[in-house]
């Protein structure tokens, strides 16, 4: 759902001082902002508590820093799962969120990948300034997490300078991952979340090249059915959803 329509919704909902109190009895469909690292694990959740509740969830992808200026302005979203807990803790400071619903839900990984049928050997970022590497995908580090999790990783291993002629930008981590599967671009720094599961040849990019990308969610102010909202967020966090986090690479908040 673009944010067109989402500003039109805006235009013709409640505020959240008007907006109705959820039915336990009437089914509902959630609108789910979610950063794109999500676009394979969270449908499947929403699958499972579709299944449970009978409610729908239908999900707006995108960048984390993108869909957190939508929610700023308005955006009628039940739920805002973003790629970094930064862009969460700024929406709160405006007063924009419910405070008391933020939870973080998981900590992601980046990885190199590359299509299948590719003969490069990558084992590490420094291979990436070998000359038969002339493009490089990677989020656009303006607003999208993963983005300033490979440029702060490329730096810490002293070739961002170097690589910058090479990089691609992806408005977010799953349309960069799609210009290496396409073959538009040699590699791509890539999230786990996305590399696993798919075709491809990827290895995993050590966490201590750059800064946690520590996950949380939060139900906007202007949500139209916060409660359910609520209901969806403990749903993921709950026995049902945390499994399928994990089995997507995502280490859960609670682990070491």
């Amino acid at each position: 759902m673009g944010f067109a329509l989402l500003a039109l919704l805006v235009a013709c909902g409640s505020s959240p001082e008007t907006q109705p109190t959820d039915s336990s009895s009437a089914t509902v469909t959630l609108t789910v902002s979610a950063a794109s690292d999500l676009n394979a694990v969270f449908p499947k959740i929403a699958q499972l508590w579709e299944e449970e509740t009978g409610h729908q969830v239908v999900f707006n992808l995108g960048s984390t820093g993108q869909l957190a200026q939508q929610i700023a302005q308005g955006a009628p979203v039940d739920l805002f799962a973003a790629a970094n807990q930064k862009f969460v803790e700024d929406l709160d400071k405006k007063g924009v969120v419910i405070s008391e619903t933020k939870a973080l839900y998981g900590v992601g990984r980046i990885t190199l990948w590359h299509r299948e049928d590719s003969t490069l050997n990558l084992q590490q970022l420094q291979d990436l300034t070998r000359p038969e590497i002339k493009r490089v995908a990677i989020a656009n580090p303006d607003h999208a997490p993963y983005g300033v999790a490979a440029k702060e990783a490329l730096q810490s291993v002293g070739i961002w300078d170097e690589i910058q002629p090479k990089l691609v930008l992806g408005e977010n981590i799953r349309q960069a991952q799609q210009y290496a599967e396409s073959g538009n671009v040699d590699v791509a720094i890539a999230a786990l979340s996305i590399s696993l599961n798919r075709p491809g040849q990827w290895v995993l990019i050590p966490e201590a090249l750059h800064q946690p990308l520590v996950q949380m969610l939060v139900i906007p102010k202007a949500a139209p059915h916060p409660e359910i909202a609520q209901d969806f967020a403990r749903f993921i966090n709950g026995p049902q959803g945390r499994p399928l986090m994990q089995n997507y690479g995502f280490r859960l908040p609670s682990e070491d």
